[in-house]
């Protein structure tokens, strides 16, 4: 093994300066970014920093805007007063929770489907006992990606027992509430 160090020294002195190239270029040369010592912004040419948005800043907060009351509200007391409070609670929300069902209570249907339905003006289990095929394709399509929800969990047959309030028929078949 000596003897062939000996004799190719030179040899392994060039694969070894090449090696060392290599690996500077692919490690250093090669970087697109170059960091400067100079911590000034890359757009700034010699301009003064950008003004903050005054309008945002003296804007009052959300939670002191007053609430907007819709026509026919104003008896509801109570769905008024939390939806300000919250002030996340929407106004047909406001008005689904007045004199509509709470659709929750349909296996299948949480608080996101219940917006997307009051959207659509579904606000009463009677309603949705009484959906034909027709009816479940078209509120079906407008779903997005709850749609095909509607068939597998039954609504349909889900609301008509909850629209006649036969608790028992609906536990025995959907489980309890």
């Amino acid at each position: 093994m000596p003897e062939l160090i000996e004799a190719y020294w030179p040899i392994l002195l060039v694969a070894l300066l090449i090696g060392l190239i290599v690996a500077w270029w692919i490690f250093v040369a090669t970087r697109r970014a170059k960091v400067s010592g100079d911590r000034r912004d890359v757009l700034d040419e010699g301009a003064d920093p950008a003004a903050r948005n005054q309008a945002l800043i003296d804007a009052p907060p959300a939670s002191t805007a007053q609430p907007v009351v819709a026509p026919g509200l104003a008896g509801a007391g109570t769905a008024v007063a939390a939806a300000t409070e919250e002030g996340a609670v929407k106004a047909n929300e406001a008005l689904a929770v007045a004199d509509g069902d709470d659709l929750t209570r349909i296996k299948g249907v949480g608080p996101k489907l219940r917006d997307m339905l009051i959207d659509l003006g579904v606000t009463q289990f009677s309603q949705i006992a009484e959906w034909s095929d027709a009816d479940i394709d078209r509120i079906d399509s407008q779903l997005g990606r709850f749609e095909g929800r509607i068939r597998r969990d039954d609504w349909v047959a889900q609301a008509q027992l909850l629209a006649a309030d036969d608790t028992e028929g609906y536990e025995k078949k959907f489980g309890r509430l």
